[in-house]
């Protein structure tokens, strides 16, 4: 039995960390610990999903995955939303977090604001120059789960070298092996 665990062992294959660690007391004290915890293991582990069901929050982890990234990279964080989400993210989510977060529909746009956090919608990704951004983060994610899809190529090939990226969607179903491919191919 011992030789059959060393051969499991053996097998397993995991990608190393790349993210960086940060004191869970520094993750917004609004977060609930489950949330806290995933924002956490997101930001350690560099490049991430959160598959949750709906209304769990992953809205205000997304932004403080975000702003954890900026933080410590002193860079810019890209977050890509459907249509008519960016607006939610900006009046809402933002402000509860006490984070400036700014609609942009292209590079100039963003780059014209100043700001750090920039949402957009996935429609305008083409726009963006990615190379200006530490991380990006996909909301409602699933979107790249088409196997041959034009927006699954062109945010895997825009974003391939995005040190930080994290996509969140909905628990996707585990026997799924394409859309969970699609996820770890963009991650």
């Amino acid at each position: 039995m011992n030789d059959y665990h060393q051969f499991l062992q053996r097998r397993t294959a995991s990608a190393p960390d790349a993210g960086f660690t940060v004191d869970p007391n520094q993750i917004h004290h609004s977060l609930f610990p489950f949330q806290r915890h995933a924002v956490a293991t997101a930001l350690r582990l560099g490049r991430a999903a959160l598959f949750e069901d709906t209304g769990l929050g992953k809205s205000r982890q997304i932004l403080e995955w975000m702003r954890h990234v900026v933080a410590h990279t002193n860079g810019r964080a890209l977050l890509l939303v459907p249509l008519a989400v960016a607006h939610q993210f900006v009046r809402s989510e933002a402000p509860a977090l006490g984070l400036d977060l700014v609609y942009a529909r292209s590079q100039a746009e963003a780059d014209a604001s100043g700001c750090r956090l920039i949402v957009t919608n996935y429609e305008m990704a083409s726009r963006f120059d990615a190379r200006q951004f530490a991380g990006v983060a996909l909301d409602e994610a699933d979107i790249i789960s088409n196997f041959v899809g034009k927006t699954n190529q062109l945010l895997t090939a825009l974003f391939r070298d995005t040190p930080y990226r994290l996509v969140a969607t909905a628990t996707p179903a585990p026997n799924d092996l394409i859309e969970l491919g699609r996820y770890s191919e963009f991650l």
